[in-house]
């Protein structure tokens, strides 16, 4: 597979974003928009893995995992994010729970980057009975984890409300209670990362969706919202972003309705450049048509 252009992928629909780096090569982890033409829902019931070692090459690897791998899920393969730890991955999905009301979030491990992933726990690790009364169904979306400094892992998720919670060491079982989080136009698509000593949160930001972002020097607050990083994504009213460095520059990855027959519920994933300002923020997102360079 070959692409030079944005969407790096072409042949699938793709969306929501999640990367890391192992080996000097980047693992692209996807979610599948098999909406046919004509449907104007989500259809998602797997996840999809490629990976690339200069960013303009990208290689498919088997379907890794799928939201039926999770016995107690219905389906419905949402917004993830994979991070490694100690010789393992760790796979943080949303997906609808087959028998408590409203979707939830599971986790799945591997040996190998490109999997394939198993259910880690057997059991959800967070549904919606776990949050406050009063949230919607869909509260339990799009998750992204993070291990500070320090050893002690955290994960934000929510939908129309941020969440977090701290991991324990295990990295499969929350360690004490859930909080809420209140950010500008929180819609949904948390992101952490972390870089000179700040904390960056990135979410999708109203509805249709930019990306915003806060920073901290703590992750548990306080966050001071810093704006929009990057405007509305072509022919999509969602957005959900991954940053990360390879090789020595920053690049964001998001998605957008640009295939032919694409649009909100046939995504394609893209990568664009990354910059920041001398005193830390992120300067905004230019997404283009050409995409990046190969990376040497």
């Amino acid at each position: 597979m070959l692409s030079h252009q944005n969407p790096i992928i072409r042949h699938k629909f793709t969306a929501d974003p999640t990367a890391i780096v192992h080996n000097n090569t980047i693992y692209l982890y996807t979610g599948h928009d098999e909406a046919p033409v004509g449907t104007e829902a989500y259809v998602m019931n797997e996840w999809l893995c490629f990976s690339s070692t200069n960013l303009t090459e990208w290689t498919e690897h088997p379907v890794p995992l799928k939201a039926t791998d999770f016995s107690w899920a219905s389906g419905n393969a949402y917004a993830s994010k994979v991070i490694a730890h100690n010789d393992k991955f760790y796979w943080y999905v949303a997906v609808a729970h087959a028998t408590i009301k409203g979707s939830a979030i599971g986790v799945a491990e591997a040996t190998n980057p490109a999997g394939p992933f198993k259910d880690a726990r057997g059991s959800a690790l967070i549904t919606l009975d776990m949050l406050p009364s009063g949230v919607h169904e869909k509260a339990n979306l799009d998750p992204t984890v993070m291990i500070d400094d320090n050893g002690q892992a955290y994960i934000f998720w929510g939908n129309g409300q941020c969440f977090y919670a701290k991991l324990k060491p295990n990295l499969t079982e929350l360690d004490g209670p859930v909080n809420t989080l209140d950010l500008p136009g929180f819609e949904e698509g948390t992101h952490l990362h972390k870089r000179n000593g700040w904390y960056y949160l990135s979410y999708g930001y109203q509805m249709p969706e930019r990306v915003a972002y806060a920073m901290s020097r703590s992750m548990e607050g306080p966050w001071e919202f810093k704006g929009i990083l990057s405007e509305l994504a072509g022919n999509c009213e969602t957005n959900r972003p991954a940053i990360l460095d390879f090789k020595g520059r920053s690049y964001f990855i998001y998605h957008n309705g640009g295939l032919k027959n694409g649009g909100s519920h046939r995504r394609s994933v893209c990568i664009d450049y990354l910059h920041y300002n001398s005193d830390d923020t992120m300067k905004r997102v230019i997404m283009t048509s050409e995409g990046v360079q190969m990376a040497y």
